[in-house]
């Protein structure tokens, strides 16, 4: 039940940081800094969507393919740092405006602790499958 858990956390998480990276990617930098309530420097805001975007396909891509599995909490765990960031640079009046961020950062620390040490992704397909593993040869 956790692990069908996590997988939904991955993909919400997944599909909002490919749009908010995509978009810091994308969207003219005048228009994106002028939207801001804080003003960021061009180069860091590009550096952020990247970041966002490099994350977001690390907490999918990496279970999907069962390739290193264990860079999935770490992925998340990057996200978690941003979101940290983006509750930090929100005005103090706006607490609604800080509350989005914050329940993103915490939905990003449960797969990083569940990715983690609840259900571990295994590299291994075979033993997802079920069947058993080969003995190792002496």
């Amino acid at each position: 039940m956790v692990s069908y858990a996590l997988w939904i956390a991955q993909a919400l998480l997944a599909l909002l940081f490919l749009l908010t990276g995509g978009m810091k990617l994308v969207v003219p930098m005048d228009v994106l800094i002028e939207q801001m309530p804080v003003p960021l420097p061009a180069v860091f805001v590009r550096f952020l969507g990247a970041a966002e975007v490099v994350g977001a396909v690390g907490l999918i891509l990496r279970g999907l393919l069962r390739i290193s599995t264990g860079l999935t909490s770490l992925a998340a765990s990057g996200l978690i740092i941003i979101m940290i960031g983006a509750v930090m640079f929100t005005p103090p009046e706006d607490f609604t405006l800080a509350a989005i961020p914050a329940v993103v950062g915490i939905l990003a620390a449960f797969v990083a602790y569940g990715r983690w040490r609840l259900v571990p992704l295994e590299t291994d397909p075979s033993r997802r499958s079920g069947l058993p593993k080969e003995p190792a040869h002496a």
